[in-house]
């Protein structure tokens, strides 16, 4: 067994003596392009989504060292037509690039060596097992001999190729030198045919569109945008999760609340799996996304104001869903020429979900929003802060029945471009609300057009449970008064939508007069 040639089962069974979700339908994709023209194949998606677990699972499917009937002969994949064909009938080659620019540091290597202490490791490890080839110099004419004395093919497993790219982002050399490699076994008719059976690689982002990459663009790619076949392989899917709650106490609703939020073609409601299996092992739902690295950059990409990003940021955390041209990124984290490329860049981090369908980006879930609440709170950016202040002012002045300071800022907000380009019904009025009061998510579940049985509630705030503050429901009105629409919270029973609820209930009724240009405000605070 070794590092990089044979690395053997012990991973995947590590992971299978715990809590796993049988995502062993993926091999199969696998088997079947084997033996043709598209066995290369190249997975992009978040951190956290799983990459390394199928990474290993490979590992010990392929590799001929060792048996690995008893960790797949219960799982999905045995009952597929080609699982003994393929069942550890492979050498493999096993590189977890990041592990091995971690490694190179300890050591004090730099990392513009890693291309020739990628191709000494592997031949090392070859030598050792084929002692025959001990004068050939060259890895891949190594791998070569290797093919024609074992007659087995290598399967290529590549976790975190982009590593390199991103690690050494301004040194074109290491770069190209590590691109070469990659094209030199992954476009070269002496060596691709002869030796590979199959190639999967996985990375962050899709690969970079640059003719410097070129060394791998026999790759069939499979992005978070895109994962078509792979889709149900992405993350966790709904009836998995299900499952995962009722086998260990916990609410699915919660779950579903903190970690959905992802959808495709062919899965529907895709899981964010690392998350969903630290609720288990926690036995409680917040955001474990936070323990990333990734999440360090999010202040960053959105200081990038591309056209207004920020306020386009702020949209998002409102609820509202943004159409997003995602075809002219150029899968990298420099190259940025418009906010599209900034938001595009934060649907492959798994900040964003995207709707294929309508070409549309949304916050996914609780446990991505967690993130974006912390820009609120450590808003350090003009627009972001301004508004975040006049927030929270309107916030404690609501609190507080100040009624003319909550009309004067509700005013200052609908001046801003967060209001709708035409000023002109309820439906305008409620979208400056939901700005206006966007600190509020930090605290309340907020509930909009909100059926109560004597008709709709506008905006209903619903205190979260670890908040001492009042419930707050918000009635608007257009061209009447704020009188009228406090009037219709009382007559319609509003208060008595929130079912459980006991404690302390603002009333806020506000209008806006067509003829003045005012806004004006009604408060009552009642006990129920």
């Amino acid at each position: 067994m070794g590092t990089y040639l044979n690395p053997g089962n012990g991973g995947f069974e590590r992971i299978t003596s715990s809590s796993y979700v049988d995502k062993t339908g993926m091999i199969n994709i696998v088997n079947e392009r084997i033996g043709t023209i598209e066995n290369l194949i190249c997975i992009s998606r978040p951190r956290r989504f799983g990459k390394s677990y199928a990474a290993k699972m490979l590992c010990a499917y392929y590799d001929h060292t060792c048996d690995s009937h008893s960790l797949f002969d219960d799982k999905e994949v045995s009952n597929t037509e080609n699982y003994e064909k393929h069942m550890n009938k492979y050498n493999v080659i096993y590189l977890d690039i990041s592990g091995i620019i971690s490694l190179m540091a300890r050591r004090d290597i730099k990392i513009s060596n890693i291309s020739r202490f990628i191709a000494s490791e592997i031949r090392k490890e070859l030598v050792e097992n084929y002692p025959s080839l001990e004068q050939i110099d060259d890895a891949t004419a190594c791998m070569v001999e290797c093919v024609k004395q074992s007659n087995k093919q290598f399967v290529f497993i590549i976790d975190e190729w982009d590593a390199v790219i991103r690690e050494a982002k301004d040194d074109r050399v290491t770069q190209k030198a590590y691109l070469n490699l990659l094209r030199e076994w992954f476009k070269n008719g002496n060596f691709t045919s002869k030796a590979v059976a199959a190639a999967y690689m996985t990375g962050i982002l899709p690969i970079k569109k640059d003719k410097s990459q070129s060394a791998i663009s026999d790759f069939r790619e499979f992005t978070i945008i895109n994962p078509s076949i792979f889709a149900k392989y992405t993350g966790f899917t709904e009836d998995e999760v299900r499952t995962i709650c009722s086998d260990n106490g916990l609410d699915f609703d919660e779950a579903k609340k903190w970690y959905d939020g992802y959808s495709f073609a062919g899965a529907q409601s895709i899981y964010n799996p690392y998350s969903v299996m630290m609720a288990v092992s926690m036995g409680e739902y917040e955001s474990y996304w936070k323990q990333t690295s990734i999440a360090e950059n999010l202040v960053t990409y959105i200081n990038m104001n591309f056209d207004d990003l920020q306020s386009d940021i702020l949209k998002l955390i409102a609820g509202e869903r943004l159409n997003v041209n995602v075809t002219n990124f150029q899968n990298d984290f420099e190259t940025f020429r418009s906010k599209d490329d900034v938001l595009t860049l934060l649907i492959h981090l798994g900040y964003l979900a995207y709707d294929k369908s309508d070409k549309r980006v949304r916050i996914p879930n609780e446990e991505i929003r967690f993130e974006f609440d912390n820009l609120l709170q450590n808003a350090q950016y003009t627009q972001l802060a301004k508004l975040v202040t006049d927030s929270e002012k309107l916030l404690q002045d609501t609190l507080n029945g100040n009624e003319t300071a909550v009309a004067e800022t509700i005013e200052r907000v609908r001046e801003t471009n967060y209001a709708p380009m035409f000023y002109n019904n309820e439906q305008a009025l409620r979208y400056v609300i939901k700005f206006a009061y966007i600190v509020c998510i930090d605290y309340y579940l907020k509930v909009e057009e909100l059926p109560t049985g004597k008709g709709i509630a506008d905006v209903v705030f619903i205190p979260k449970r670890e908040t001492a503050l009042p419930a707050m429901i918000v009635e608007l009105k257009w061209n009447e008064t704020s009188e009228s629409a406090l009037e219709q919270i009382k007559q319609r029973n509003y208060p008595a939508l929130l079912t459980g609820y006991e404690g302390e209930m603002v009333l806020v009724g506000i209008n806006y007069d067509i003829k003045t240009k005012d806004h004006s405000c009604k408060i009552e605070r009642i006990e129920i």
